[in-house]
């Protein structure tokens, strides 16, 4: 199975494009994360993520993420948790590092797929 992420953003108007796949693929929904980091001048910011059951057809689970760009306890923020909880679930929250560390972002979302399969929130790769 491929697991991805696709990036929608940092989190400004681009929350809403979240909240409403939240809520056109209910019956897909797996999971929301938020995800805490540093900023490199030590400012916390959030990512806020959903992951997604694959499609009927298809080997492809997607994770759509909005990127560091939401302050602690901002509007955004719960706009997400919101969507989330309608659905009955509640959001896993973990502190990772800055996406900035990684040479690029494509280790960054590697890093956060691993740390995803060993909570076991997603699936492990086969």
């Amino acid at each position: 199975m491929i697991q991805r992420f696709i990036e929608l953003g940092e989190g400004y108007g681009d929350i809403y494009e979240l909240q409403e796949l939240i809520n056109s693929n209910s019956n897909r929904f797996m999971h929301g994360f938020i995800f805490e980091s540093k900023d490199p001048s030590g400012k916390p910011v959030l990512s806020v993520a959903a992951a997604f059951k694959p499609a009927t057809e298809g080997n492809f689970m997607p994770i759509y993420i909005c990127r560091e760009g939401i302050p602690l306890n901002s509007k955004r923020l719960e706009i997400f948790e919101k969507a989330i909880q309608t659905l009955g679930h509640t959001p896993q929250k973990m502190d990772v590092k800055h996406s900035s560390i990684y040479v690029e972002k494509q280790f960054y979302f590697s890093h956060l797929i691993a740390i995803l399969r060993l909570n076991h929130f997603i699936p492990p790769m086969q």
